[in-house]
């Protein structure tokens, strides 16, 4: 509970991923930015994927009156127009980080969802705004951006666990299966990386260069406060060799969004993120203290016999 609110904005990089990773900056490149939203609330974690030559950005939505994220998708045309937006998928449980792809002839989507207890993968039941559960994933721990990845005839799948603050921004593991609906097996390397600076995933593998490559989250001074490069020179079941790269700056332009980047996502040949500004203000803890209240209420009702608050 606190004065002090992240506030995210995506946008769209008209420059495919590998470009933005090999120049290490996107100043100068062309941007979209997603629409904006209310007081207190945010789209954040963005992830597209191409159909009929429409971009589907899937999002995070999110509301600090409430604080349980939804997931949302955004519909554009080739050129880049807003046509369609919408929900996507909604659980009693917080929901983030939609990274959407299709394999085996159908599409998928494996959003964060810790506070659920686990991780369920998603199957498109309707594209793209109905979503049904398909498998559940189980690894050694709850994890936290569960980030999956084909390579070399296995999937991959990369995580931090859910087990402390640190441990979720500190402690890069892996998991690989040959099917995704598993069973999964752990890495015997894991944590294959430890590092605040380069370990929480931040983004959809891509290779550059022919090397597999995570964007991850410098969280070293603030939650999301920078996206890196992280390279996979060898990566096999046996064996991870890691490499982080610079911090990609945020270019001056973007302020008042200039506090932080924890997504980098590649879509053909744009490429999404997004940043974030720090909302300050009194009214910010009112909302917080609110919601504590109805929290509080809700608890204490059933053992009076009454019926609970929505």
């Amino acid at each position: 509970m606190g004065l002090r609110k992240d506030i995210w904005r995506p946008a769209i990089v008209g420059a495919p991923i590998a470009e933005i990773v090999t120049r290490g900056s996107i100043e100068g490149l062309p941007v979209t930015w997603l629409p904006p939203t209310g007081a207190f609330r945010f789209l954040a974690d963005p992830f597209g994927l191409w159909r009929n030559d429409r971009l589907h950005v899937f999002v995070e939505t999110y509301d600090y009156r409430d604080r349980i994220g939804a997931i949302e998708v955004l519909t554009y045309s080739r050129d880049l127009s807003l046509i369609d937006r919408g929900p996507a998928l909604v659980e009693p449980w917080h929901l983030s980080y939609p990274i959407a792809w299709e394999a085996d002839g159908e599409t998928w989507m494996l959003p964060e969802a810790h506070r659920s207890g686990g991780l369920t993968l998603y199957r498109a039941a309707e594209f793209p705004h109905r979503w049904e559960p398909a498998h559940r994933i189980e690894l050694d721990h709850v994890p936290v951006d569960a980030t999956p990845f084909f390579h070399g005839g296995l999937w991959w799948l990369f995580y931090c666990p859910a087990t402390n603050a640190a441990d979720k921004v500190g402690r890069l593991h892996i998991a690989f299966t040959e099917r995704l609906a598993g069973p999964w097996r752990m890495h015997p390397g894991n944590p294959v990386r430890q590092d605040r600076a380069s370990a929480r995933p931040g983004g959809a593998v891509a290779l550059v260069g022919g090397v597999p490559m995570l964007p991850v989250q410098d969280c070293t001074h603030t939650y999301g406060g920078a996206i890196r490069p992280l390279f996979f020179d060898r990566l096999d079941t046996e064996r991870v060799e890691t490499r982080a790269g610079d911090a990609i700056p945020i270019p001056a332009g973007f302020a008042p969004y200039g506090e932080g980047m924890h997504t980098l996502a590649a879509a053909g040949e744009i490429t999404l993120i997004d940043v974030k500004r720090t909302e300050l203000s009194a009214h910010g803890l009112s909302i917080e203290l609110a919601r504590e209240a109805r929290r509080l209420i809700r608890r204490a009702l059933p053992d009076q016999g009454g019926a609970p608050i929505r």
